[in-house]
Parts: structure tokens; sequence; C-alpha cells
């Protein structure tokens, strides 16, 4: 792409992910403004070909295409509140963690603002940025997205616009990002059991990926039968998972590991088996956590 098709993006917040987003523009040979409270997170990209705005508004004013990526809401609040009228014609990509309410309030007031509000979610860590492994999910403006597209392209290989409501990226991500952090806690506790049993914690990354082959093919058999209201146990029964965990449970307690994990998943299951559906199977579990057992 040549450079007078290259839309010049300011970039706002240079911690890991702000950092490394700049990085892949700079990379692509896009004109390339940067913003950071911490003037110094700015000088290696300063040195890789960026410009350093002096202030808020004047990075926001060198271009058309503004990234936001911070700390939380209220950073985003505070910074773009700073921006004045330099927002209005803008297309503003927030790929800040937030809720679903949060990203429909900052939509809210940066529409009033005159920008092009996107919300995304970036599914990815910071080295992965710029990657085609890379994913991100994007919500709001769809002309704004549509504007934006071609360059959103060189941050993540993946990318995909999931409709006009602002929050639905970050529910998205609020859901996705359960099953990520979830697996980090059985991931820690499989190679805190394997260590106690002498086994080094590499020496299960041969068999993890069979492991993990199953998660997809299981959760969309959950969705499938959760949204028809039906739960046969034909693989596995919510009773013969609590009797798996316990046992595991005596594995973990004969070592001296924390059970708690454990603990509270064997909770909901055990629910679920007074309740009388020990025979059902295990996707019955999800109208339960939602309050409609």
């Amino acid at each position: 792409m040549s450079d007078e098709l290259r839309t010049p993006v300011t970039v706002l917040g240079l911690g890991l992910m702000g950092s490394a987003i700049a990085k892949a523009f700079l990379a692509a040979g896009y004109r390339t403004t940067v913003w950071n409270r911490t003037e110094t997170k700015a000088e290696a990209l300063v040195d890789l070909g960026a410009t350093r705005g002096s202030s808020v508004a004047e990075a926001v004013t060198a271009a058309p295409l503004v990234v936001v990526s911070m700390l939380n809401d209220a950073a985003v609040a505070e910074t773009l509140g700073t921006a004045g009228p330099a927002l209005r014609g803008r297309v503003l990509v927030n790929l800040t963690s937030s809720t679903p309410e949060q990203s429909r309030r900052r939509a809210e007031w940066a529409t009033r603002h005159g920008a092009d509000y996107v919300d995304g979610a970036v599914m990815a860590v910071p080295h992965g940025i710029g990657t085609t492994e890379a994913l991100m999910l994007y919500s709001g403006s769809e002309r704004g997205y549509r504007t934006a597209e071609s360059a959103l392209r060189v941050l993540a290989g993946q990318g995909t616009y999931l409709g006009a409501d602002y929050g639905r990226a970050a529910a998205f991500d609020a859901a996705l990002v359960s099953v990520f952090w979830l697996s980090f806690f059985g991931t820690s506790l499989g190679i805190s059991l394997a260590e106690a049993e002498g086994i080094k914690g590499n020496e299960l990354v041969p068999f993890v990926p069979a492991v993990v082959a199953l998660l997809p093919e299981m959760m969309a058999h959950t969705a499938e039968q959760v949204e028809a209201g039906d739960y046969p146990g034909h693989d596995t029964t919510i009773a013969s998972a609590s009797d798996a965990f316990a046992s595991l449970r005596d594995l973990i307690a004969r070592h001296g590991i924390d059970t708690g994990i454990v603990d509270a998943a064997n909770a909901v299951l055990r629910r679920a088996v007074n309740a009388g559906y020990g025979a059902d199977g295990l996707a019955r579990i999800v109208p339960m956590l939602s309050g409609n057992p």
C-alpha cells in the first residue's frame, strides 16, 4: 500500500498493549502520532519514527483515526475529556478492556462529541499484535469500522465486526475471557499436581493439544443444548462429573495443594445433583449459573 493510501493514525496510551499497537502501525508504514501521560514511554516509539503529541488534543488533531488503549474506562474518560472539539469528524477506536455498559456509555459520549465510535476487544497478548494469529472483535459504528478496517487489519490477521451494538464486542470479550482465565487456573492446578507427582510441567505440553482440541466441540454441544433446553447425559452426567471431582480433590489435598478451585466447581455440581439433575448432561450447569434452574 502506498503512503498516500495509508490513513495517518494516533495512538493514545502506551502501556504494553498500546506500545505494541503503535509499533505495528509504524512497521506497516503508517504515519503514527503517539501520546501517553508519562512522556518517557513514547521515546522508543519516537526513535522508530513516531511523532509525539504534546497534548491529547494535539495528538487527536494529527490523524483522522484515533486508537485508544488504556488501563481502564476511567482512564479513557479522563484522557478523552481533554481532547475537546478535536474528536469531531474522527473515527475513534477504543481497544481498552471494558464492560458492555462502559462501552455503551463511552460511545454515547464520543458520538455526542462528533466522533464515529468503534469499540474493540483484543483477543491477543501484546507480542501477538501484528501477527496473522491475532484476533480482534469490533462493534459500534459500521461506517467508522469500514473506514478504519484496512488500518486495523495491520493489528490482527483476524478481525470481525459484530454489529452496531456498542457493547457487543465487550460482551464477547467477557465471555471468551472467562474461558481463558479459568483455563489458566486449570493450567496452574495441573502443573502443581504434576510436579507433586514428580512430573515436570513441560512433560505435559505434548499432550495438551489433544485435550484443548476437545473444547470447541464441547462448547458447541453445550450451546446447542442450552438453546434447545434439553440436556441429555449421553457422554458425561453431572453425577459422574461430581464423583470425578471428588476423587481429584482427594488427590490434590493429599499433596497439600490448594483445593479451592475444585471445591468451587464441585459445589455447583453437587447443587445440581441435589436439585435432581444428576442424570443430566453437563450443559445443565449453564442455566443453574444463570439463576434459572
